[in-house]
């Protein structure tokens, strides 16, 4: 335990956070909100390290936390930490374990889990039952860890879980069941991976780093440093500082310094991003580790061998100049592709500018940027716009799809190989790479959209493909809103033009929804057609082009409205996708 006002950090292995320490999500946390995509990537991280460096220690982040000592006086009987940051990924942890306990058929497996689930309690030793993580004001939560994590085979009712996860007041709550059914179904899907297997090597080769301090301030200041500052750069800091020191003159360090330093402050946060793209565009692989150790060990002296030949793989990329100059070039591109001002090279319009907007805007990630990098590096704009078209059509159909992020990512990591390989624009259109699952798609899109996270980008790109492009597209507070509303008014005329049944097949499909440029209005938008059209639609769908179209083309929404537009929107999507 660190004394008050003293700061104390150590990594530590998840046996022995899970079997020594007690947290507590604070009030001011919000919700536990990891998706599936999230969960897959963790349990994606782990079983590639348990497979591939199974003796070797595997990093898994940080956590921090305020220490509190027990203080009786003020209802607390036993030492706890505050959990500041690391709530995420401590969650699923301990819904892995309880997934791991209900899978697992060696009974020593079930009760080591359990064991980090919860302490159980003893009269005669004077232990109390605690849970290891507790949720402050959230009861909701709570009860889903006692009832679905605590209770042996709660993990196993799979159909509660479902309805709890579609309908439970409690987001956290929500959520935590998504994770679980996705946890279980990850085992399900990959029988190779056994939870015993798995749980082996998360107790003893898994650590995370801690930072803790009793002091309330300092705690919030190091969540603060440590999320936008500290981790962050230092990866990045050293990476500079190891090619500075490669240099052979005081002049190339200080051209050089001064190139890497103008880049941190241009692009802040991102500028670790834009690393990791490099990163990418050389490795075509999916980053497992650190950004520093992704660079030493997959670029400058890659450890791993080929499986076809046994060698080890090539160095990539030397160090100092080398690495300086590549990183100037692709900041060069970087600036390009992003700045907005490619107009005049793109044929004299503002689609590959819009697109960009649209994608960086609405799309969950930017594994895309590194193709986009890769092919402009070698073909500069010839034929620019179509691919960028075909490389967001790709990952957006794929995402939309229900593809996992892995899938996602090697998707993408497929498209930088092709364009190595390529001799001509050509050769990279015509391979393949960009062709998706159009019956994934389609499914998906023709039924109800409305609450999933595609929703907002789906509607960016009928906005996109109504767009004039030779105006830019200019979007900032965007609001999804249906035209007919989720509830309305009992005398409305909503209720008179649609039966309950259509409502209730119609209200959350594409054809009734638009972008609005406003926070949404509850009371103005259950107004009768009409009246929402004139006094709420016309103020704030200016810049939305598919908005416009909707209400400049329909008088009157009824359920032929609805269905002929749903056709219109759903057939210009599907066109400008190949499908």
């Amino acid at each position: 335990m660190s004394g008050k006002g003293e700061i104390k950090s150590e990594k530590i292995l998840i046996k022995d956070i899970f079997s020594h320490m007690w947290f507590r999500i604070p009030e001011y946390q919000r919700p536990y909100v990891w998706g599936a995509d999230e969960v897959v990537e963790l349990l994606d991280d782990l079983t590639y390290a348990m497979m591939e460096k199974p003796d070797s220690e595997y990093f898994l982040g940080s956590f921090v936390f305020q220490a509190k000592a027990a203080n009786p006086a003020m209802g607390q009987a036993f030492d706890e930490n505050d959990l500041l940051d690391g709530q995420q990924r401590m969650t699923t942890l301990l819904l892995l374990f309880a997934v791991i306990r209900d899978l697992a058929d060696d009974p020593d497996a079930k009760d080591d889990c359990q064991k980090c689930i919860y302490q159980k309690s003893s009269k005669y030793k004077n232990i109390p039952e605690r849970t290891r993580l507790v949720y402050a004001i959230r009861d909701s939560a709570q009860a889903f860890i006692e009832n679905y994590i605590k209770t042996t085979g709660g993990t196993a009712k799979e159909a509660d879980l479902t309805k709890c996860g579609e309908k439970d007041e409690d987001l956290s709550a929500q959520n935590m069941a998504k994770a679980v059914l996705r946890l279980r179904k990850f085992f399900q899907e990959n029988p190779a991976h056994k939870p015993e297997e798995l749980l082996q090597f998360l107790l003893n080769r898994v650590l995370l780093i801690y930072v803790s301090t009793e002091d309330l301030d300092d705690a919030f200041r190091l969540f603060t440093i440590l999320n936008d500052r500290g981790i962050p750069l230092r990866n990045s800091d050293i990476l500079k500082s190891l090619n500075l020191g490669a240099l052979t003159t005081s002049a190339e360090k200080a051209k050089y310094a001064r190139l890497w330093e103008e880049a941190e402050g241009e692009l802040g946060e991102d500028f670790d991003r834009f690393l990791n793209h490099v990163r990418t565009v050389l490795v075509k692989e999916k980053a497992r580790l650190n950004l520093l150790q992704e660079y030493e060990d997959k670029i400058y002296d890659p450890k791993e061998r080929d499986k076809a030949t046994g060698q080890r793989k090539p160095v990539l990329l030397r160090k100092g100049r080398e690495t300086f100059e590549l990183i100037e070039r692709y900041l060069s591109h970087y600036r390009t592709l992003l700045g907005g001002q490619n107009y005049d090279e793109t044929g004299q319009s503002f689609a590959f500018d819009n697109l960009v907007k649209v994608m960086q805007t609405g799309l969950p990630a930017t594994d895309w940027m590194p193709p986009l990098l890769r092919y402009y590096n070698k073909f500069g704009y010839s034929n620019l716009l179509v691919f960028l078209q075909k490389l967001d059509n790709k990952f957006s159909a794929d995402w939309i799809g229900q593809y996992a992020p892995t899938d996602r990512i090697e998707a993408m990591n497929r498209v930088l190989k092709v364009i190595d390989d390529a001799a001509s624009e050509q050769d990279v259109f015509n391979s393949g790479c960009f062709d998706i699952d159009r019956d994934a798609f389609v499914r998906v899109l023709d039924g109800p959209v409305y609450g999933r996270r595609f929703a907002k980008y789906i509607l960016l790109k009928l906005d996109y493909l109504y767009q004039n492009h030779d105006q830019r597209m200019h979007f900032e507070t965007l609001s999804v809103e249906h035209v007919l509303p989720q509830n309305p008014d009992g005398a409305s005329q909503w209720v008179k033009d649609f039966t309950p049944s259509e409502r209730e097949e119609w209200v959350n499909r594409l054809g009734n929804l638009v972008l609005i440029t406003r926070r949404k209005n509850t009371s103005q938008g259950r107004m009768d057609y009409l009246d929402k059209k004139k006094r709420y639609f016309d103020k704030c769908i200016d810049t939305c082009p598919n908005s416009l179209r909707v209400l400049r083309t329909y008088d009157r929404w009824t359920p032929a409205e609805l269905l002929q537009n749903h056709r219109v929107v759903l057939n210009a999507v599907l066109k400008h996708y190949g499908v």
